[in-house]
């Protein structure tokens, strides 16, 4: 039986992450680029998306209309800012077309996302890098035993130009810790701290976040207890593993029925 071809159409296709999605795509056999967005002021646009990722050309311009993603694709892979995602999902409501969102930083947006897998297929995940998504079972795995009776920190770092802190990886872990707790992270999470802080309470999760240079991303979930700690670290060297991801997520995505998925489900991790 002949393998199909997923069409995958890229927001943000002249981005770092867009770049870098389209190379990928070039020494694949299972996909192809169908159609390349980007904002309406891009100096790209026009552009072959395969030129400008540095690979051969693929004949996908840049365009700056959702429109055109209408009969060209199956999948869409959206890593861009809250604001143009939201649009984008309403968008694919109205022509029932799947997404994998990579974008962070929704806060209490995020219920618009969520709620729109009653109509399409949704992968929504913080971070979409297979080592990522294995450490989260391996934090859940150590909170079980380890969370009522060690301290929880969560440390991490990314480049200087991230706009949100901390990242939806490091909320992630925490909501991961959070619920092997029986607690809503809300009422846990300390996000930083200075001063007079008095003594920790042993119920928080502490977030430390530094943002520096070109760090791509580390993560690290600290569990603390007396005589001994656990650090559970995963570092990201450059942005092809969260590439990979989500190019994995929209051909696992292509011809699901409407819901909302993560990389767990992806991976057969859930």
């Amino acid at each position: 039986m002949k393998q199909k071809i997923t069409r995958i159409g890229i927001l943000g296709a002249a981005g770092k992450m867009g770049r870098e999605i389209t190379r990928q795509i070039s020494n694949r056999e299972d996909c192809k680029v169908g159609v390349a967005i980007e904002k309406k002021d891009s100096p790209f646009l026009g552009l072959d998306s395969g030129d400008l990722a540095g690979v051969h050309p693929n004949g996908c311009c840049l365009t700056d209309s959702l429109d055109a993603f209408i009969g060209k694709v199956d999948v869409l892979i959206d890593f861009s800012i809250p604001e143009s995602t939201l649009n984008t999902v309403r968008f694919c409501c109205d022509n029932k077309m799947p997404i994998v969102i990579g974008t962070t930083g929704f806060g209490d947006k995020i219920s618009a996302v969520t709620s729109s897998s009653s109509h399409i297929p949704i992968v929504l995940a913080p971070n979409m890098s297979i080592g990522v998504n294995l450490s989260f079972k391996v934090v859940e795995l150590a909170a079980e035993i380890l969370a009522d009776q060690f301290d929880v920190e969560i440390i991490e770092a990314h480049h200087r130009d991230k706009i949100d802190a901390p990242s939806g990886t490091a909320l992630r872990l925490g909501e991961i810790v959070a619920k092997k707790k029986g607690s809503d992270l809300k009422s846990v999470a300390v996000f930083g701290r200075e001063g007079r802080t008095g003594p920790r309470k042993k119920e928080t999760i502490g977030f430390e976040t530094v943002r520096a240079g070109d760090i791509v991303g580390d993560h690290t979930v600290l569990f603390a207890g007396k005589g001994e700690r656990i650090e559970i670290t995963h570092r990201a060297s450059d942005r092809s593993a969260f590439a990979t991801g989500a190019i994995v997520a929209a051909r696992w995505l292509d011809g699901k029925e409407p819901g909302l998925f993560d990389m767990q489900d992806v991976l057969g991790l859930a």
